[in-house]
């Protein structure tokens, strides 16, 4: 390792009107997608993005990245957003800034490879409404990927940026598969390939100083595109990483503002700034200008997300990245997943399983979406594997990932995998060895036929393309055909004043306030004890036109879990007291029940197809009359973004069908009978 360092002390200027730098150091700012999405579920709103978006364009960034990576899926599925307006909108904002979004290669925005046309009209569409960046990424860093979206890239004049998904197989770079020979070509494969810049993609955080020095001042010496680093905050180096890298001659780091950095996010912009005045890397950023925009995301903006912040450990990173090579969002996910299933206690079994499944299935990278497929994989091993067969449930993409759609895997997948997972393959047991696209038959014709009048343009028609479910669902919302759900509707500072003043009085005990204007207690009032969750509430129950009011509610001392009522003595009245108005209050409605809020279900006698895990309907493979055998598919269902084939446990005659295509389900909910 060489000792070269491409920092210089120059003197120490603060004013905003210093003289440039010799080599300033370019920023891209991630704040406004990868922050939001790292931090806050990818929650953030467009609305909530205008309010700085002028006090940015001002700084100086190189770009700002602003779509694309999961918030095209989220803005319509959660926040009943149009995604493309969001370009459209910040656009308009940004005069002097690029915009930069994250592309999937030939995955786009989704989960998996897409048909060569729809990339290239999704490609010319994103640049139509505003994008000039593409940051684009292939999860097994296979290029034949990119083929068709660079090729559409380079047509529309946009710039394209190629990745190096950085990962490992060991704490750090060394001998493994991922050494620094295996990124070098990478680079130079990019460079062949016509890249505008290159990119080291860390989404863990694994990237550590020192192997940050020597991987930036390397492929400065064998490539000659600007080099970019991406480096998330999770494992704590981040920081350390891009001193390293600067001092080594980085071309661009990511950084966020301040309220969207750390924790599974990117280390903070201010500090970067502050360290490189009086350096010829100086960036060249108003700190002053920083700062006020800071202070517009605190008072404005962030309260309405902070709720989504994980609280769950005071630490702010995670060294189980390290443990693992698995980027933070993949182990958040592996939680939630076994959280839903009522299975939280097999996460160390889940964390053992998860090196073994990645090997098995060719060792490759951890980044969306082939961190979901080895993870969800390693969940459904865990729960449903018995001694005499694992990969008893083998999710769709683990089986498109077999049977070659994603790509090349760095290493070969575990031969007796391999088997299983293509075993009557609709595809074929053969694995393919060609450009994955090169199979897949055009999708955007027959995506048309299905969506009819209700995509008005081509926007609308690749959202639908893309995400058949939850697509048809939010166009269906966007035009007025269905109610647009409250919960997917933005929140006000003001209601979360209100949400912040309950849980201050909640703390304080008092959450039960007393009521005003309550009736005049009468003689007649009977005195009951109440017992909610070990906690016991002496309750008046006075008779007023035969419905029971209460009159008062005193807390007493925690008492032994239960739910009874037991009345206190009290005399027996003649008759009841006349009400006091001739016009009493109605009795409030009772709450509805289950079977109210959600549709009854056939049962019956036969063999139920049950829900092994929360999810989403994809389609019924088989429908009521059907006859089945044992082992074929019945229902197919999503469950955090991969597909789930389920089977029937029985042959028999599909009796009933639950529920429809796009329904929500629960764990061990009846999606079927066959009797």
């Amino acid at each position: 390792m060489t000792d070269h360092n491409e920092v210089k002390k120059i003197e120490m200027n603060y004013s905003k009107e210093r003289p440039k730098a010799e080599n300033p150091l370019k920023i891209q700012d991630l704040s406004l997608r990868d922050g939001h999405q790292s931090l806050f579920a990818t929650r953030g709103r467009t609305e909530d993005m205008i309010l700085v978006a002028e006090q940015m364009d001002e700084i100086g960034f190189w770009a700002v990245e602003v779509w694309g990576g999961a918030t095209f899926d989220t803005m319509h599925r959660y926040l009943n957003e149009d995604p493309w307006q969001r370009v459209r909108t910040l656009k308009r904002y940004f005069k002097k800034t690029p915009l930069s979004m994250l592309l999937r290669g030939q995955s786009l925005v989704g989960q998996r490879n897409y048909a060569d046309d729809l990339a290239e009209l999704f490609v010319k569409k994103a640049v139509e409404n505003g994008v000039d960046i593409f940051r684009t990424f292939d999860a097994l860093n296979d290029y034949r990927n990119f083929e068709t979206v660079v090729s559409a890239i380079k047509s529309c004049g946009a710039h394209f940026q190629g990745c190096v998904c950085y990962t490992l197989t060991e704490p750090r770079l060394g001998n493994g598969v991922y050494n620094l020979e295996y990124y070098v070509k990478k680079a130079r494969d990019l460079e062949a390939m016509g890249a505008d810049s290159i990119c080291i993609k860390d989404v863990a955080g694994l990237l550590s100083p020192y192997d940050a020095f020597e991987l930036i001042k390397t492929l400065k010496a064998e490539v000659k595109p600007l080099i970019h680093l991406h480096s998330h905050f999770t494992t704590g180096m981040s920081p350390m990483t891009h001193l390293k890298a600067i001092e080594a001659g980085i071309d661009i780091i990511d950084t966020c503002m301040a309220p969207y950095a750390y924790r599974a996010s990117h280390a903070a912009l201010e500090p970067v700034v502050m360290s490189l005045l009086g350096t010829s890397r100086d960036t060249g950023f108003d700190i002053d200008a920083l700062t006020r925009i800071n202070e517009t995301l605190e008072k404005e903006v962030i309260p309405k997300y902070k709720h989504l912040l994980d609280d769950s450990r005071v630490s702010q990173i995670d060294i189980k990245a390290l443990l693992y090579q698995a980027p933070d969002y993949m182990l958040a996910n592996l939680e939630k997943q076994l959280r839903e299933m009522d299975a939280l206690d097999k996460i160390n079994e889940v964390y053992k399983e998860l090196p073994r499944v990645r090997k098995e299935l060719g060792q490759i990278p951890l980044v969306t979406p082939t961190s979901r497929i080895v993870g969800t994989q390693t969940v459904n091993n865990v729960l449903f594997d018995t001694k005499e067969e694992r990969y008893k449930i083998i999710t769709a993409q683990v089986k498109d990932l077999c049977y070659g759609l994603y790509g090349q895997t760095t290493a070969p997948i575990d031969s007796q995998v391999l088997k299983k997972a293509l075993k009557d393959y609709e595809r074929g047991e053969e694995p393919i060895t060609c450009r994955p696209a090169q199979i897949l038959a055009p999708e955007l014709e027959s995506a048309r036929e299905e969506i009819g009048s209700l995509a008005v343009d081509e926007e609308d028609l690749i959202l639908y393309a893309l995400f058949p479910v939850t697509g048809k669902k939010y166009l269906m919302q966007k035009y007025g055909k269905e109610q647009v759900p409250d919960a997917v509707k933005p929140i006000t500072l003001e209601e979360v004043k209100k949400q912040d003043d309950m849980i201050k009085k909640a703390k304080a005990g008092k959450l039960i306030e007393p009521v005003a204007d309550l009736p005049e207690k009468s003689e007649f009032a009977r005195t009951f004890n109440v017992f909610v969750d070990g906690e016991c509430f002496e309750v008046g129950v006075d008779e007023v036109g035969g419905s029971p009011v209460i009159s008062y509610a005193a807390l007493a001392a925690a008492m032994p879990a239960a739910v009874t009522a037991a009345p206190a003595p009290a005399a027996t009245p003649a008759a009841a007291p006349a009400p006091k108005s001739s016009s009493p209050k109605p009795a409030a409605p009772a709450p509805k029940s289950k079977s109210e809020t959600k549709p009854a279900v056939a049962t019956g006698s036969g063999t139920p197809v049950l829900a092994p895990m929360p999810g989403v309907i994809v389609k019924y493979e088989k429908n009521v009359g059907d006859t089945v055998n044992a082992g074929d598919t019945v229902v197919v269902i999503e469950a955090m973004k991969m597909e789930n084939a389920l089977p029937a446990a029985a042959a028999g005659t599909i009796t009933a069908i639950n529920y429809k295509p796009g329904e929500s389900v629960a764990k061990d909910d009846v999606l079927a009978i066959i009797e």
